[in-house]
């Protein structure tokens, strides 16, 4: 009867959520907190220059005081968009990644941004979500690079890793993308005050725009 119960209260919040969603009334989104000792919590000011940002160039009317949600909370149910990032370990529990399904699976969207050294650890926990599918290279004319900003080669470099080029992943769900995951590319650090990586405005102005071109594709399906 309890499990019950936390389905109808899920079901219930994502319905409200959609119906909000589409009045363009206020909405929050949220950061990820995951287990591991992954730092989790890095890039503290990307996300309030990404909702600036947003608001600004899209007219969305996303709250500036973003959510930190940890992984397994039913609370994530409220957020329509959740970011994360970090440099190392990420280990989901068995019922976190269950959560973290029917979170993605009933509307939510996840996008994960590589510090630097996140790639082999969210490739493996992600599998344990979704064992059935795998993160594919999303093409250049996938609708991700085409919103406001057009990115005709993809995704934007932001910051140099490996010296590789920057790719961008996703994950489909019954032809839905529920999370992009930004690889040797480091949006996150795009979107941070300038004085904390030294960005010029150039490229920070790509991460924002690219950020704004994923907040875009959520919001508008």
């Amino acid at each position: 009867m309890k499990l019950i119960l936390i389905n109808l209260y899920i079901l219930l919040i994502i319905t409200l959520s959609n119906i909000c969603y589409s009045q363009n009334s206020s909405i929050k989104i949220a950061l990820l907190k995951y287990n591991g000792g992954g730092d989790w919590y890095a890039n503290p000011t990307s996300l309030k220059n990404l909702i600036k940002f947003c608001n600004e160039n899209l007219k969305t009317n996303i709250i500036s005081d973003y959510a930190t949600v940890e992984v397994g909370s039913i609370d994530i149910f409220n957020y329509p968009f959740v970011h994360m990032t970090g440099h190392g370990n990420v280990v989901f529990s068995n019922q976190e990644t269950e959560n973290l399904r029917k979170y993605l699976t009933g509307g939510g969207f996840l996008h994960v941004s590589d510090n630097y050294g996140l790639n082999e650890y969210i490739r493996k926990e992600m599998k344990k979500v979704f064992p059935e599918l795998d993160f594919i290279e999303l093409p250049f004319s996938h609708p991700i690079y085409h919103q406001k900003f057009v990115f005709q080669h993809g995704l934007p470099k932001i910051h140099e890793h490996d010296a590789k080029s920057s790719q961008g992943f996703g994950i489909i769900y019954k032809g839905r993308l529920v999370c992009f995951y930004d690889y040797e590319c480091d949006l996150g650090d795009g979107w941070e005050d300038q004085e904390v990586h030294g960005d010029s405005n150039e490229i920070r102005q790509k991460a924002l725009q690219m950020g704004a071109n994923i907040v875009s594709c959520v919001f508008e399906n």
